[in-house]
């Protein structure tokens, strides 16, 4: 989180969302490195290809992409979650050029890209051997079967949606902190468990009105293997960046940006200020022992080693 508030700048920052038909969530199942891949590429390649468009704002946009592969019951659905800032580079690169003020782009031109790109990039998959199938889809491997099974997919609507803007900068370090590490189920949300059943807390999206949160039970082996479904490929990056603020040129690409904003960055000899202080999202649960509030002790980063601390003494009275 401090290495993102470097990157924040003083503009507006949208949240998209990129989905998958439940058909080719099935293949992403049993490929789940080859399509999670192609799910982050093609989602990204969309928005800055539209971006980029003369005809939308003409700029080279960057974005920040979180794969989640749950729903609110555990079930397989995978999406991307993007952070997008609200303009670009001129492709020049001697300006800054903004969105309009609260709409990025539209979600149906972008569910339209998105589509095309994911579905030749799967071909392309297929035909480089990169997938698996079983069961009843194991005639899929054949080119031709596999090029007739995507054709209704061809015609289906996508579905890709835009929250509203975020309220400032703040807000989306604060939205980051909550998606960037967050795992299929949270402690809050579970009731109860034991050798047999487990009970937690599910929200019915297809419910517009009224008490959406419910109660699931499920087997406990039941539990386990949804679960399980949410492990990711050994070395596989569920956060990554692409465009404007893809890691190879991304500090070199803000600094560049908050110049053109007349965001003066932190170049100076003063004192920096203080990042904000972002607690993990952990510490919200009770101490497991005590059942008091938790504290940090100290933050420090990957790789670095904590400062050795004595444990608290107790004072005698």
């Amino acid at each position: 989180m401090e290495a993102r508030t470097e990157d924040l700048l003083p503009v507006e920052y949208f949240h998209v969302v990129f989905t998958m038909p439940a058909e080719i969530a099935r293949i992403a199942y049993w490929n789940p490195k080859a399509v999670y891949g192609l799910l982050f590429s093609a989602s990204a390649q969309t928005v800055m290809t539209i971006a980029a468009d003369p005809k939308r704002f003409g700029a080279k946009v960057g974005m920040t992409s979180v794969l989640h592969t749950w729903g609110s019951a555990l079930t397989h659905h995978p999406h991307i979650h993007m952070i997008v800032p609200g303009g670009g580079l001129s492709p020049d690169g001697t300006r800054w050029v903004a969105c309009r003020p609260g709409f990025f782009l539209h979600v149906r031109v972008l569910a339209r890209l998105f589509r095309r790109l994911f579905l030749e990039g799967l071909i392309e998959l297929h035909r480089a051997g990169a997938l698996m199938f079983f069961g009843d889809n194991a005639g899929l491997a054949d080119a031709v079967a596999f090029t007739k099974w995507l054709a209704p997919l061809r015609k289906t609507d996508w579905v890709v949606y835009a929250k509203p803007p975020f309220g400032g900068p703040e807000a989306v370090l604060a939205h980051l902190s909550r998606y960037t590490h967050r795992v299929a189920i949270s402690n809050h949300r579970l009731i109860n468990a034991d050798a047999d059943t487990v009970a937690f807390r599910w929200k019915v999206y297809r419910i517009k009105r009224g008490d959406r949160q419910k109660v699931m039970r499920l087997a406990t082996p039941e539990f386990i293997r949804r679960f399980l479904i949410h492990v990711l490929p050994d070395g596989f990056h569920r956060i990554r960046h692409f465009g404007l603020l893809a890691s190879s040129a991304r500090k070199s690409n803000i600094t560049k940006i908050g110049a053109l904003l007349g965001d003066q960055r932190t170049d100076q000899n003063d004192e920096p200020e203080p990042a904000p202080e972002i607690a993990p999202h952990t510490l919200r649960e009770p101490c497991p022992c005590c059942g008091g509030d938790m504290r940090i002790i100290e933050i420090f980063r990957r790789g670095q080693k904590p400062m050795s601390r004595a444990p608290p003494q107790e004072h005698a009275a």
